[in-house]
């Protein structure tokens, strides 16, 4: 029997209901329940396991198991680091920003917020963050945006990096994801365009991320494709492996609203 165009219509209006409840939930009481920035300088929580510098231009690579934690720092203030991730058990499922930002219901990624994978697991949570300001909408820097922003050459580029790490992992470019940029403050204006904002930006800014699967990590330290900071006035950018402290009952990550609860129940599922 087909549903009349009444029942049709009740239904439409009962699913539009369930998203505004949803969306207020995501917008209004998640964000009024997250922890407010860090502050810059903050001690490591835990021993260090690894520390690297990342030059200007290049990028790095690392095997990061799940409860280890991540420090990314900028030193100079200038810098903009793009990441990518996969399941170290399943290469196949990678890093989604867009989900990240969709099941979130904001593309303001900080400090208590996770990133999500395309099968709706945790693959990191933010536990600290000085900066806020991580860009999850415009990608990663490639050769034409180098060139555009600074003119013709040979520009070292994320995009580039990323496909030489997955190609040493085993992979190719079709497995490499949308990026999450950190110390990027894009901004989305009014009329829908977007902006950059480098008064948001400071020197000794630092994120730590804590994995909540095993996973292939790829930093890469390039200038983001809005950020008309030549390469050559970059400063240094510091990657630290830590031991990270064991979630508490209340860790603002795993708390923060329905949606994360349930992506990080999904993950508990799936390593059992």
């Amino acid at each position: 029997m087909n549903a009349s165009d009444d029942e049709r219509a009740a239904l439409r209006e009962a699913n539009r209901r369930r998203y505004e409840e949803l969306r207020a939930a995501g917008q209004g009481e998640t964000t009024r329940s997250l922890p407010p920035p860090s502050a810059i300088g903050l001690p490591l929580p835990g021993a260090v396991i690894h520390d690297e510098e990342i030059a200007a231009g290049g990028y790095w690579s690392t095997r990061l198991r799940r409860g280890e934690g991540l420090r990314v720092v900028d030193a100079r203030g200038n810098a903009a680091v793009a990441l990518v991730a996969w399941n170290a058990a399943e290469t196949s499922e990678r890093i989604n920003v867009a989900d990240t930002m969709k099941v979130q219901w904001t593309a303001r990624i900080g400090k208590g917020r996770v990133v999500l994978t395309e099968m709706g697991r945790v693959a990191l949570s933010l536990i600290e963050d000085s900066s806020g300001a991580h860009d999850a909408i415009v990608g990663p820097s490639t050769a034409a945006s180098m060139a555009a922003l600074h003119g013709p050459g040979t520009w070292r580029n994320s995009r580039d990096n990323f496909v030489a790490a997955a190609m040493k992992l085993g992979l190719d470019r079709r497995d490499v994801p949308a990026c999450l940029t950190l110390f990027a403050p894009t901004v989305v204006r009014a009329d829908g365009s977007l902006g950059w904002e480098p008064t948001r930006r400071h020197a000794g800014q630092f994120v730590d991320l804590r994995a909540e699967l095993d996973l292939w990590v790829v930093l890469s330290h390039c200038p983001h494709p809005l950020d008309p900071t030549p390469l050559s006035a970059l400063g240094p950018v510091q990657a630290i492996r830590f031991v990270a402290p064991p979630a508490a009952a209340d860790d603002a990550c795993r708390t923060a609203g329905a949606e994360a609860k349930r992506a990080f129940a999904a993950t508990e599922r799936y390593l059992r």
